[in-house]
């Protein structure tokens, strides 16, 4: 039997080397070998686009692949993260209310997003607003925008931009816990979504936005996961808010502790694995970029749980479990700006200054000024994002990413560091506006829902909690309601 084999095997063999030359009665002629040695180019030339177009869509796949997981990882933060990290920091009358509020922002801002907030943000438009090109997903399908990225859908680009759109506003409601009616707070962020996100979103990341850095904004600034769209844009609301509302019932002089550190010690953790797709899928493909935003967002927020916990050490005496999961989100808020455009190093240094510049604010500032932001947004988003905005500017190097340009202009060379005065000043303006339109616009939209539908909550309703009295159940049956 081997013999058999071995023999069909010779007979092929011979066949492939030999036949078309010796077993062949038919003679090569000239005009044969002349036209052979015309189409092997040609032939060849085939195979080499075949390969290259297997090659192309074999990275986009990969890229879209990636950015579908990122999409997963973004709204993993809303929930389960935030409404988890939240939720175990109020007092537990009010557990399902706040949980609520995250799980809320994933229906409503998925519904306006569809119909005009996408177009509102990534529509062709002014430096200020996205146009009408896009309502109701007109024009959103399967194929890229290059203007965004060359290789994944534009429907892909939709949904991951939707996740970021969807967690902003949700990152608001920690200053207004335990005190908002739920139909204000729906009224208030669908409007918010419109009129503060949106704009900045465009600006930032929009074609021809203001402060697009990598499509000719006027002010370029280097913003690579929403320092100043997410987190600037939600703290500073969240402290408009707190001040609107006013104080708890009771706050300061009745404690207030987290009902469950536990539950907001999980969601701080799933915060921080999500966060790698809010970094790292900003990179728009599964090359070496996701790959350096992943390791900065890493570090970034170890370190600032270094800063945080060490700051309270030694202010405190002790370094308390719910200051190490505030000092990881602070790192993670102030890295989320510079990922894209910083070394590991470098992040490391950002994240050890937002752990203990945002302590000092949720301790210090906050005691002083004496309002009360319930959760700390303000204090972890609002701060966290000024700074890590600002140090994008100082340690940015197109060493890691080759997007930057001189003050003529000019793409700098691969290496040079972009740290210098003028992109510090062009962060700057970014923050100023992020500041301005947070700030003046929430102010605006809460004073119509005010006088609309009222903001909230009766007294006796604040005492008996959210839970009941805005959703008619309860988290917990057993124990104090407070």
């Amino acid at each position: 039997m081997r013999g058999v084999r071995i023999g069909a095997f010779g007979i092929a063999l011979l066949w492939v080397c030999v036949g078309p030359a010796t077993l062949s009665a038919q003679p090569i002629g000239k005009t044969a070998v002349v036209a052979t040695a015309f189409a092997a180019p040609q032939i060849e030339a085939g195979r080499i686009a075949e390969v290259e177009q297997a090659v192309g869509e074999a990275k986009r796949s990969a890229d879209n692949a990636w950015m579908l997981a990122s999409s997963a990882l973004v709204l993993l933060m809303t929930g389960p993260g935030l409404a988890l990290f939240y939720g175990g920091l109020v007092r537990r009358k009010n557990v399902l209310g706040t949980m609520m509020q995250s799980f809320a922002m994933m229906a409503l801002i998925t519904v306006i997003w569809a119909l005009v907030g996408y177009s509102f943000a990534f529509g062709s438009g002014t430096s200020f607003l996205g146009g009408l090109h896009h309502v109701f997903l007109r024009g959103v399908g399967a194929d890229p925008d290059p203007s965004y990225s060359a290789t994944i859908p534009v429907q892909t680009y939709m949904i991951f931009q939707l996740m970021f759109a969807i967690i902003t506003p949700a990152l608001v409601t920690g200053a207004f816990a335990e005190r908002m009616k739920f139909s204000a707070m729906l009224l208030f962020l669908g409007l918010w979504s419109l009129v503060v996100y949106d704009p900045l979103a465009h600006m930032v990341w929009g074609k021809g936005g203001l402060l697009n850095a990598s499509l000719g904004g006027r002010f370029p600034t280097l913003d690579f996961a929403g320092g100043t769209v997410v987190h600037i844009s939600s703290g500073v609301s969240a402290l408009v808010c707190a001040l609107y509302l006013g104080k708890r019932a009771g706050y300061p002089v009745e404690p207030m502790p987290p009902h469950s550190v536990v539950i907001s010690f999980i969601g701080a953790c799933l915060l921080w694995v999500g966060w790698f797709g809010f970094n790292a899928g900003s990179a728009l493909s599964a090359g070496s970029l996701a790959t350096s935003a992943f390791i900065a967002t890493h570090f970034g927020a170890a370190a600032a749980v270094v800063g945080w916990s060490a700051a309270e050490w030694f202010r405190r005496g002790k370094p308390s479990a719910l200051g190490a999961i505030s000092g990881s989100v602070a790192g993670l808020v102030a890295i989320t700006p510079a990922s894209g455009f910083v070394s590991p190093m470098s992040a490391l240094v950002i994240g050890l200054a937002a752990g203990i510049v945002c302590f000092w604010m949720t301790s210090a500032v906050k005691s002083s000024f004496g309002y009360d932001d319930s959760l700390d947004a303000f204090g972890v988003h609002g701060a966290g994002g000024t700074v890590g905005a600002l140090l994008t500017g100082v340690f940015a190097s197109s060493l890691i990413n080759p997007i930057f340009k001189d003050r003529n202009g000019k793409l700098l060379p691969s290496g040079a560091i972009e740290g210098n005065f003028h992109q510090i000043l062009n962060q700057l303006v970014a923050v100023a506006i992020a500041w301005v339109i947070a700030a003046v616009g929430t102010l605006i939209i809460l004073k119509i829902v005010d006088l609309v539908i009222g903001l909230r909550v009766a007294e006796a309703e604040e005492e008996q909690g959210l839970d009941l009295t805005q959703h008619g159940e309860e988290a917990y049956h057993w124990g104090t309601s407070s």
